[in-house]
């Protein structure tokens, strides 16, 4: 059975590949399920330094998997786990991120992007909300520059995504543009750099406790919904839903 997530390290960074390019590497209840258990084997690891979460193909993610769709809830504890991982977590993108896959670059500590990638925030255009993905989204980007691509589905590319909070940096070569930033975590005492995370996430960690329940349930209920229903069926068939005008 082929992996969704693979996995290598070089000089104590660990990098976990999203493989699962039949679906533009969108988050279905397997490749959840996976990234999850190889986020657990390096938080562990006392070799791990720091993790990079990357993709093959031209797509980090599509989002959430519309024929294999995660529970809301699994797909909060996956970025929560991101989040509490004692290890940084670098989100390293050359291509296009959607939905539910911004709500993972938003749970990394670094996110650095090629030139190329795009992003955009299309759950509005499928009849729901970005309802989960913004726990780790909103604490860690401006609203005000957010709210265009929120309410409006845009696509926008890296150095809007830099602007709003998304990213940490972007550049023609995005491995040229990770190599300092990764030496500087290579040359980190690691319970500094643990304790150092701590302090930086905790006011993430706060939405989550705050907000994690009600925004679930949110999306549960926004996911069952007739718009939802009209929304992903026109997506899967490439038509315009019903309320286009």
């Amino acid at each position: 059975m082929h992996a969704l997530v693979s996995t290598a390290r070089t000089r104590a960074v660990e990098t976990l590949t999203l493989d699962s390019p039949h679906n533009r590497n969108a988050l279905s209840a397997a490749l959840v399920g996976e990234l999850a258990d190889a986020l657990a084997d390096a938080g562990k690891d006392t070799g791990v330094r720091a993790v990079v979460l990357t993709h093959t193909g031209t797509t980090f993610s599509a989002g959430a998997d519309l024929r294999d769709p995660p529970s809301p809830e699994a797909l909060t504890g996956l970025f929560r786990q991101i989040i509490e991982l004692p290890k940084p977590v670098v989100a390293r993108v050359t291509g296009h991120v959607r939905a539910g896959g911004l709500g993972l670059l938003a749970a990394c500590d670094i996110a650095a992007a090629s030139t190329e990638a795009t992003f955009a925030f299309t759950e509005v255009r499928i009849g729901v909300a970005p309802a989960v993905i913004s726990l780790p989204l909103l604490p860690r980007t401006d609203p005000r520059a957010l709210a265009r691509y929120y309410l409006t589905g845009e696509r926008f590319d890296a150095a809007a995504a830099t602007t709003t909070g998304l990213l940490t940096a972007y550049g023609d070569d995005v491995d040229a543009t990770l190599a300092p930033i990764l030496e500087g975590l290579r040359g980190a005492a690691p319970d500094a750099l643990a304790e150092t995370k701590r302090l930086l996430t905790a006011r993430v960690l706060e939405a989550f406790d705050r907000d994690a329940a009600d925004l679930t349930a949110l999306s549960a209920r926004l996911f069952s919904s007739p718009q939802a229903r009209e929304g992903m069926t026109a997506f899967l068939e490439r038509r315009d839903p019903a309320w286009v005008v």
